[in-house]
């Protein structure tokens, strides 16, 4: 599967954004598709994952939680990363890829190029 995310730009602190991860290649309503995001000098931050099955919780990192809200619509083969009450420590380049829970805590694949966003206080 092939994902490509968009949606990234300057916001001020307290704004919001919608990032859309939209895949190619396959279905997506068969995975769970998820969210990260990497700073520069800071390690790879696991933000939420949304599972195949509607009906299953997704996850959120403590960072982001109530404030992020993550959905998707598979009629589009698209995943959305709703973003709220944005901060500057949000600053980041965003990727998606397909997601499951690791032992050591959710991990990653099959991400494509990632969008940049940078809140300003």
């Amino acid at each position: 599967v092939q994902l490509q995310a968009s949606g990234g730009g300057l916001v001020h602190a307290g704004g919001s954004l919608r990032l859309s991860c939209e895949g190619s290649g396959e279905s997506l309503d068969v995975y769970a598709i998820g969210w990260f995001r990497q700073a520069p000098g800071k390690a790879r931050e696991a933000l939420s994952c949304i599972s195949s099955n509607l009906a299953a919780t997704p996850y959120y990192a403590d960072s982001v939680k109530g404030r992020f809200t993550i959905s998707r619509d598979n009629a589009r083969n698209t995943v959305y990363l709703q973003m709220n009450a944005l901060k500057p420590e949000d600053t980041a380049a965003y990727y998606c890829g397909t997601c499951w829970a690791g032992v050591a805590g959710y991990e990653y694949y099959d991400w494509g190029q990632g969008t940049q966003v940078t809140v300003s206080s």
